[in-house]
């Protein structure tokens, strides 16, 4: 090793990435190939230097054609990602293959990668275990995680929740933050481990310790529940913000809960509109739902029916039975909608469908009524018989209402075709 590169490397340990610039570009220059890796890396990573992916591309070629197998699972990454290169992904696994065969375990884990998701390789998860186990063995913390992972949903392999959490437990007491994370939801569940609210506790802080967004979530919601920890809205909001001022949907979503409730901060509609919103529109299905009621009710917005409607039918794309039923209440209505019972029929079915109460309950009062589908009294009382079973008072209402017009022939076939329909778990009633 050159004195030179010495100097490069003693100065990027102290942070002074400058003067490992200076060591080691001319070092490159004349072809020293780890000088020409760690300069790919420092342009990579912009350390040093103005982050450069096609200087970098360059500076790893190099090197990597040069049998530096550092190199090659870089430059293999850059294909990959489309760094510097145009996506190539069987340009990708050519250049991990090549730094397998040196039995590097970061190329190991990437190739696994790649097999994994049938990138570049058709999609084989046998073969993904085995790259992975080869680089697992290697002790690299994100192959074990990635086994429990394979393990946990029976990818490749019969399912094992004991066999996840072995290797969940492997990559988290190295520090990985993701398998800390999901070593917690084991806990939480008690999936291969005996349901344990403290043990999960223990391991959600060591993952938020390392800012691990989906951690501080579950965090805040064990501290909003009281499990594993003493009850501490205060507390629940502080994870909850954390992780929502990282971009989390689903912890935005909760703190607007925390604010449409004054849980923890004062109660406040207008701050609980805006994090729904910061939650909708990145998908959230319950942000959509809470939103479209805001909306709906002028909560923290003026009243607008029809952005209702909006943020109503983006959930129900994702099968959400609350929104299901009040895009029914809405069709009942004409509530930013033109009235159409037959419309909010369909809606109030599918909600039905999944259990949701209330729309049994007025699925149950079109039938008895006539609005939307032809009047009968036999489904009028299966559908409310449904839904007082679940709950709702109105339900056991209508079923006794219509119960006083009906034959006793028709009230036995009401009751069977309620219990039939509770076999098919509410479908195709």
């Amino acid at each position: 090793m050159s004195a030179d590169f010495q100097k490069g490397l003693d100065a990027t340990k102290r942070g002074d990435y400058a003067t490992a610039l200076r060591e080691w570009k001319p070092l490159a220059e004349q072809g020293h190939v780890v000088a020409q890796s760690n300069l790919g890396w420092m342009y990579q990573t912009g350390e040093g230097v103005t982050q450069d992916y096609k200087t970098a591309v360059k500076w790893y070629k190099l090197s990597a054609d040069q049998g530096i197998a550092f190199a090659q699972v870089n430059l293999g990454l850059m294909y990959k990602e489309g760094q510097g290169v145009p996506h190539n992904h069987e340009t990708a696994v050519k250049w991990f293959r090549l730094a397998v065969e040196q039995g590097n375990a970061d190329a190991q884990f990437n190739l696994g990668q790649m097999y994994r998701k049938g990138q570049g390789v058709s999609q084989d998860y046998k073969t993904t275990l085995k790259w992975y186990r080869l680089a697992a063995e290697q002790g690299l913390a994100f192959a074990k995680h990635n086994l429990g992972v394979m393990y946990q949903k029976g990818q490749g392999v019969p399912q094992n929740d004991e066999t996840a959490v072995k290797w969940y437990r492997l990559a988290a007491e190295q520090g990985l933050a993701s398998a800390q994370y999901n070593l917690g939801m084991m806990y939480n569940e008690g999936q291969g481990v005996p349901q344990n609210d403290e043990t999960a506790v223990k391991w959600f802080r060591l993952a938020v310790e390392q800012g691990f967004a989906r951690a501080q979530v579950n965090l805040g919601t064990m501290y909003k529940e009281g499990k594993g920890v003493p009850q501490n809205d205060e507390t629940a909001v502080k994870w909850f913000r954390l992780a929502a001022e990282h971009g989390n949907a689903k912890s935005q979503h909760n703190l607007g809960v925390m604010y449409q409730k004054g849980l923890g901060v004062p109660q406040n509609d207008e701050t609980a509109v805006k994090w729904y919103r910061l939650a909708a529109e990145q998908g959230n299905a319950d942000a959509q739902y809470n939103l479209g009621l805001m909306y709906h009710k002028g909560q923290g917005v003026p009243q607008d029916y029809k952005t209702a409607v909006k943020w109503y039918r983006l959930a129900v794309e994702q099968g959400d039975a609350n929104s299901q039923y009040n895009l029914g209440q809405m069709y009942r209505k004409g509530q930013g909608v033109s009235q159409d019972y037959k419309t909010a029929v369909k809606w109030y079915r599918l909600a039905a469908e999944q259990g949701n109460a209330r729309a049994q309950h007025n699925l149950g009062v079109m039938y008895a009524t006539g609005l939307g589908v032809l009047k009968d009294y036999v489904y009028a009382h299966m559908w409310g018989n449904l839904a007082a079973s679940n709950g709702n008072e109105n339900g056991g209402k209508l079923r006794d209402f219509v119960a006083k017009e009906m034959t006793p022939a028709q009230l036995e076939k009401a009751k069977d075709l309620a219990q039939e329909c509770v076999k098919k778990n509410y479908k195709g009633c």
